[in-house]
């Protein structure tokens, strides 16, 4: 039995001591981070040793490796994940003690509540946008609370309790979550199938959007992505009702458009126009089409809001970045290597691109993982399309994560799609072995691209390494 959204949310200074299950995830360890700094006493768990829990622990968190019905003892609230299972012994001792046992969208209400929140959601593209427009934000002088679904580059940091009334909240629209936020202001960055070991239809996905409009509070506002058929699907939904409703993207029906896009080696930048006037340059740290359309996105909500234009492009022009999008990992024996989140067809194709305009005259080499066998099932033609892009491909097994495995859907899938010659398409199901493997494919000028939204994030780190070992190796030249 699934941790079920509350009656009542409680406001944060009634939760008593909270204890995460899951607490290293993205989003659990940004709202214990928010909670600690809101006072409240703080406990969690997770499988594995991170920096995140280290640094959980620096804020006065009591973390533990390894779950345990012990580490309950003492706990009010238990927040679970939704990669925790039912059986978990933390969680079946939270509910034979009575304590309350909430999802983590219900913590996610609590600690924002009282704040004019603004919340980003979609299928792609939520992590970077949530990102842009909290930096964005801060630079035009607010000082906004924020939760994001990777950490920060500049800060190292997936979440802060800010001064003002603003709160930037990446709205995940996974597990339905996003259906118990209030947003003033909503931002759907691109509305296309997925989740459907969630949602069961592409439709019933979709209906979930729709609804969504019914949770901005009145006299709020959409931004919409005009460019993606979903999004602006439902910003036509939107305004029929008579929303105030904001078009962005690159066509002549958008409110916010972008014109004279730039993709280079040392970022991106376009120009904003408004109501048909140019508004000025914004130039991005990070590369890719994409990432530019979720600015014009983040940069279209701080208009709404009513910040000064120069000085939200001068935010964004300082953003680093995040974690696990389009990273640079490093670079050893003339490789340079990336780290990426993308698990979706499109997210991978959206990389894939935008790693193109990084190498130069050498090669793509990918190293995809995929994501959860509901989604590889339906999704692994498409996936092998996407990288058929790249010039080599590695693909590991599938990263199973809340699911059951199933013999019958493999990374072979992946692999046996991807229409590249015979000898540049490899299929390795040990993980461990891939760092290996791509050391003997990759060569100097190569860029290596790693995706995937499991643990392939230690492929890159590992390789590197080996690519130095064989740099240092007698004989090499």
């Amino acid at each position: 039995m699934r941790a079920g959204f509350p009656d009542e949310v409680l406001p944060v200074e009634r939760l008593g001591r909270v204890h995460f299950v899951g607490i290293g995830g993205a989003a659990l360890s940004g709202i214990a981070r928010l909670m600690l700094a809101r006072g409240v006493t703080v406990s969690g768990s997770d499988t594995v040793p991170s920096a995140t829990l280290d640094a959980l622990r620096g804020l006065g968190a009591l973390c533990f490796v390894g779950h345990d019905a012990a580490h309950v003892a003492g706990a009010d609230t238990v927040v679970v994940s939704t990669a925790i299972r039912d059986d978990n012994p933390e969680v079946v001792a939270a509910r034979r003690r009575g304590l309350r046992v909430w999802p983590r969208s219900a913590a996610m209400v609590s600690v924002m509540a009282g704040r004019t929140l603004l919340a980003v959601t979609g299928t792609h593209g939520k992590t970077t946008t949530t990102s842009l427009l909290a930096v964005a934000l801060r630079a035009a002088g607010a000082d906004p609370s924020y939760a994001i679904g990777a950490d920060l580059t500049g800060t190292g940091h997936n979440a802060h309790l800010g001064g003002g009334d603003l709160f930037v909240a990446e709205a995940d629209e996974s597990d339905g979550a996003f259906l118990t936020y209030s947003p003033t202001g909503a931002v759907v960055t691109n509305i296309e199938a997925d989740h459907l070991d969630s949602y069961g239809t592409e439709d019933a996905y979709r209906e979930a959007f729709s609804a969504f409009l019914d949770r901005i509070v009145l006299g709020g506002f959409l931004v919409a992505s005009s460019d993606d058929p979903g999004a602006a699907t439902l910003a036509g939904e939107a305004a029929g009702r008579g929303l105030t409703t904001i078009r962005v993207g690159t066509g002549l029906e958008a409110d916010v458009r972008v014109i004279d896009v730039r993709l280079g080696r040392d970022g991106s930048a376009f120009s904003a126009v408004r109501d048909g006037a140019v508004l000025g340059r914004v130039d991005l740290q990070i590369p890719g089409r994409h990432y530019v359309l979720d600015a014009a996105l983040a940069l279209a909500t701080g208009l709404q809001l009513d910040f000064d234009f120069d000085a939200l492009a001068r935010g964004m022009a300082s953003h680093e970045g995040t974690k696990r999008r389009m990273e640079h990992k490093g670079e050893s024996a003339g490789v340079e290597v990336y780290d990426s989140y993308a698990h979706h067809p499109t997210e991978i194709a959206g990389d894939i691109a935008a790693a193109r305009t990084l190498t130069g005259s050498g090669r793509l080499v990918v190293c995809f993982q995929p994501h959860l066998v509901s989604r590889t099932r339906i999704f692994a033609a498409a996936m092998g399309a996407a990288l058929s892009a790249a010039d080599a491909v590695v693909v590991t097994d599938v990263y199973v994560a809340r699911e059951e495995p199933d013999p019958s859907v493999t990374g072979e899938l992946v692999a046996d799609a991807v229409t590249l010659p015979d000898g540049v398409v490899h299929y390795e199901p040990d993980l461990r072995a891939v760092p290996a493997v791509l050391a003997r494919t990759a060569a100097p000028g190569d860029l290596v691209l790693t995706l995937g939204a499991g643990d392939v994030t230690t492929v890159g780190p590992r390789l590197l390494e080996l690519l130095a070992a064989k740099v240092r190796e007698p004989g090499h030249a």
